[in-house]
């Protein structure tokens, strides 16, 4: 399988969506998502191309593993 590459932002945001999180809003070219159980919300610019590091660390906020991430982005 293989591992987290850069992808779009609007890809992301379907990921983001797709997990349960919702918009809540823009600060410049970041956009704001949140849900109800995480401390902290998931943030990502709106980039031609979202960053591994950025894919990551978004991941750690929900808890979702680089596997899960995978399959849910091939259902997508």
């Amino acid at each position: 399988m293989p591992g987290i590459k850069p992808i779009s932002w609007r890809r992301f945001e379907k990921f983001v969506l797709y997990v349960g999180c919702s918009y809540e809003w823009k600060k410049g070219d970041h956009r704001i998502y949140n849900r109800s159980d995480l401390t902290r919300p998931v943030v990502f610019p709106e980039d031609r191309e979202i960053p591994m590091f950025v894919i990551r660390n978004n991941l750690r906020v929900p808890g979702i593993n680089v596997r899960e991430y995978l399959v849910i982005l091939e259902k997508i």
